[in-house]
């Protein structure tokens, strides 16, 4: 995976930065696992906006990806890598021996053609879903769930990835992306390697027309409003807005907004950064 950047031929092209697409093998989706997506502008069933700065953007149909990963002991062969318009990682079409087809998300260095496998029994390969206490302490992992087969929760976008740190009873204890220690059910099923397309972090837009074509409409800010508008708008010339809020009027930086005596703190043992 690397990303491309271009000539400034022109003001759009100058500052763009994408994805090469070069692990892409397959670009139509697989028809059994798509169905159409509706966008709503941020509007609700009334046609109220009660979204703002969301609308347009490119029609999208959702690939249905298997975030559980219940097929266990069934293997299964990587038959496409593909481009999903819904996250920033990209997904791998499964062909598993039965005959069934799934969308899984891709780890990074995963190939087509790789036999991966889910369950307990499976080795702590790169693809591969196993219980975290069948996991090795140390490895790197991603698409964790929080419940048993609950479904993958934890560590899903482009370029992520967890670690094992150690186990305590019942639990294992995973170090997250944001830094945060916690403490997992070892039931919980988890994917090996870490989560691919990494260089989705380097990209750059480039124009604002990109933004659009992806579903974001101009976005302004507070302090450039009225004060009937905005906590932070009014002001002679150019004021620096006061504290930085939210337009109801919350603290937007700095205040804590975890409920306090939420049930699972108990299972964190240091909070992120």
């Amino acid at each position: 995976m690397a990303v491309r950047k271009f000539k400034p031929t022109t003001p759009g092209q100058r500052h763009k930065i994408i994805g090469t697409f070069e692990e892409i093998t397959a670009s139509v989706p697989e028809k059994s696992l798509v169905y159409g997506k509706r966008s709503t502008g941020g509007r609700n069933n009334v046609g109220k906006m009660t979204m703002r700065y969301m609308g347009g953007g490119h029609k999208r149909k959702y690939r249905i990806i298997d975030f559980k990963r219940n097929k266990d002991g069934v293997p299964a062969v990587v038959k496409t890598i593909e481009y999903d318009p819904n996250r920033s990682a990209r997904i791998a079409l499964l062909f598993y021996a039965d005959g069934e087809k799934r969308y899984i998300i891709a780890p990074n260095g995963l190939q087509v053609g790789s036999t991966l496998m889910s369950g307990a029994n499976a080795a702590p390969e790169i693809g591969n879903a196993l219980p975290l206490e069948n996991i090795p302490v140390g490895t790197v992992i991603h698409n964790i769930e929080l419940r048993p087969g609950q479904g993958a929760a934890l560590v899903r976008a482009a370029g992520n990835f967890a670690q094992l740190t150690s186990r305590e009873g019942d639990y294992c204890v995973i170090k997250l992306p944001s830094g945060e220690l916690r403490k997992i059910l070892c039931t919980c099923k988890a994917t090996i390697g870490s989560v691919g397309n990494s260089d989705h972090a380097l990209e750059s837009s480039g124009k604002a027309g990109r933004s659009r074509w992806l579903g974001r409409r101009p976005h302004n800010r507070g302090v450039v409003m009225n004060p009937v508008d905005h906590p932070m708008g009014g002001g002679e010339g150019r004021q620096s807005g006061g504290h930085p809020r939210s337009r109801k009027g919350l603290y937007a930086k700095g205040l804590k907004t975890r409920a306090p005596k939420k049930q699972s703190s108990k299972y964190i043992i240091e909070r992120r950064n």
